[in-house]
């Protein structure tokens, strides 16, 4: 998706991938990362191939994924920072978790498509 508006291309990617994920497809879900992509969490740092690994195998599903009011998207050439506050329902090895947190993604535009190189989720409260 290619934009005049580039935060709106931002968010609208940003919200475009958190249906990817909700879709349970992990390849769905790749189109959006840089291969070196890793997520930041309480539990520390994730390999994106961890996180696919474990979306293939349906040891990690979701069914929801829903920003919550409005994002704030800084940009800084070819790279930007989108940070909004996100509602998720992920079910990991037979149990569900509810969350609230705020996240933070780092992309980078790459052949016209901005991808994901890193995200950071702290909870909210």
């Amino acid at each position: 998706m290619t934009s005049d508006d580039p935060v709106a291309e931002l968010i609208a990617t940003g919200d475009e991938w958190s249906r990817a994920i909700v879709s349970n497809d992990a390849g769905q879900i790749d189109s959006f990362m840089t291969d070196d992509w890793v997520i930041v969490s309480e539990d520390g740092v994730s390999p994106r191939e961890e996180f696919l690994n474990l979306v293939s195998s349906g040891a990690l599903t979701h069914s929801a994924m829903d920003r919550i009011g409005e994002a704030r998207v800084r940009i800084y050439g070819d790279t930007a920072v989108l940070t909004a506050r996100t509602t998720n329902t992920a079910h990991y090895a037979g149990q569900q978790f509810d969350a609230d947190e705020w996240t933070t993604d780092v992309f980078v535009r790459r052949e016209g498509r901005w991808l994901c190189v890193l995200s950071h989720i702290t909870p909210a409260t």
